[in-house]
């Protein structure tokens, strides 16, 4: 019987297979909108074929289509690797490379590097070749995992519509922990994120009286109102402390050491410490010569994972109670959700990232949300990690072939490491 180092062997010394896969993947256009990946998708549940493992599809949307690929271990103990196909859009004109994948050799402190250009290159088509070559590592290797791996290749992360919901929706992605190839990096430090952060997304309007905008004091202004509502809310939300549970502090500590090189420490820690408000929209009036009407406004609310979302809404409603004209018409609401810093896939993540880059590894909370969320709210315990550069969506998107190297160990070595931790 093959030995489980086979994989890790396999991996290590395929480098060249991975960058030919990586670029494999960039050359496929999947911007999204409109999101068309179905080619992309039936090329790669051919090679999840070829390489021994089963495979079922699902969509609700033909033009997306989701994989599950599984490769059963020893247990029916299960480790899903989660990844997604489609990338956001991409002005061609403005790339000095081909954000449809061009491999370029870089001077860099005297050694040369290795980088993939092309939109989705960190974001994430990179860090998904690195876990097909995980999974063909297994395959071709013929290595029984010590537990079952599941890959799960979505479309639709990018709009959301048609990729992870969907493949929860049908019962089938059923999974003890997770790993999100998102990549994990900044500024050059490495992280595996545990933790998403809460969101209030609110919707809100103001009436007021027209008149000629030579005589405002005959009118009220919408757009007067509205504002004396949002600065109420931007003054007296960020002033209230968190209250946070004693397991997340240690997330939040984390959290601020990561993000700090990137603004001042005491914004860092203001960030996981106190609801942050941004104005996203604001419009209203038809003329400068006019009164305003009617006005409108959009505010994103994101609170540490714990924070008891409902109680601050209810406190936003509080703030503008007695503001005249102004109400919430919509306000779309989610919780923060979070691993324990020691959970066994964090622990088994993180530990081998530690080794493989020789590194301190932050276990941190995102400043957002995503599948991760998704995810934890289906009872699968879900980190995200992959290395590789913080060009996300940027012009020139790039990785390195060093980082996807170093992912394609750690991913191939993951499942031995997660049923070591499960089992200690």
């Amino acid at each position: 019987m093959p030995h489980a180092s086979e994989p890790l062997a396999f991996a290590r010394e395929n480098k060249e297979r991975l960058a030919d896969l990586a670029l494999e993947l960039l050359s496929v256009d999947t911007q999204n909108p409109p999101g068309e990946t179905r080619g992309l998708v039936d090329s790669l549940e051919d090679s999840f074929l070829e390489w021994g493992l089963e495979v079922e599809r699902y969509a609700v949307d033909s033009a997306k289509p989701n994989l599950i690929a599984t490769l059963p271990g020893e247990t029916d103990r299960t480790l899903c690797f989660n990844g997604h196909v489609d990338t956001v859009p991409f002005d061609r004109e403005a790339w000095a490379y081909d954000p449809l994948g061009e491999r370029v050799e870089v001077s860099k402190n005297g050694d040369t590097e290795i980088r993939l250009y092309g939109r989705g290159a960190t974001d994430m088509k990179g860090p998904l070749a690195s876990m097909l070559l995980a999974a063909r590592s297994f395959g071709e290797t013929e290595t029984t995992p010590p537990v079952t791996l599941s890959f799960a290749i979505v479309s639709d992360e990018e709009t959301g519509g048609a990729g992870l919901k969907t493949l929860l929706e049908s019962g089938r992605l059923d999974a003890d922990a997770c790993v999100i190839g998102e990549t994990t990096c900044e500024r050059g430090n490495h992280s595996v994120a545990v933790a998403d952060r809460g969101s209030i997304w609110l919707s809100l309007s103001a009436t007021g009286e027209a008149a000629h905008g030579s005589r405002p004091m005959l009118g009220e202004n919408a757009i007067d109102r509205l504002w004396t509502a949002i600065e109420r809310i931007r003054d007296r939300l960020p002033a209230r402390t968190f209250d946070l549970d004693p397991a997340i502090e240690p997330i939040v500590e984390e959290s601020v050491d990561y993000y700090a090189p990137a603004m001042e420490r005491d914004a860092a820690r203001e960030l996981f410490t106190r609801p942050t408000v941004n104005l996203g929209t604001i419009e209203g009036g038809e003329a400068i010569n006019s009164v305003p009407q009617a006005a409108r406004a959009r505010l994103d609310v994101r609170l540490t994972a714990g924070v008891d979302t409902p109680r601050i809404l209810a406190d936003v409603r509080e703030c503008i109670d007695d503001i005249e004209g102004v109400t919430i018409d919509d306000a779309s609401w989610s919780v923060g959700t979070a691993e324990p810093i020691d959970a066994p896939i964090v622990e088994a993540v993180a530990t081998l990232a530690r080794d493989v880059t020789g590194e301190h590894i932050y276990r941190r909370s995102a400043t957002g949300g995503g599948d991760a969320k998704k995810l934890r709210n289906a009872g699968i315990s879900t980190v995200e990690f992959a290395l590789g550069t913080d060009t996300a969506h940027a012009i020139d998107e790039y990785t390195t072939l060093e980082a996807l190297q170093a992912n394609a160990e750690i991913y191939a070595r993951l499942p031995d490491a997660f049923a070591r931790t499960i089992d200690a």
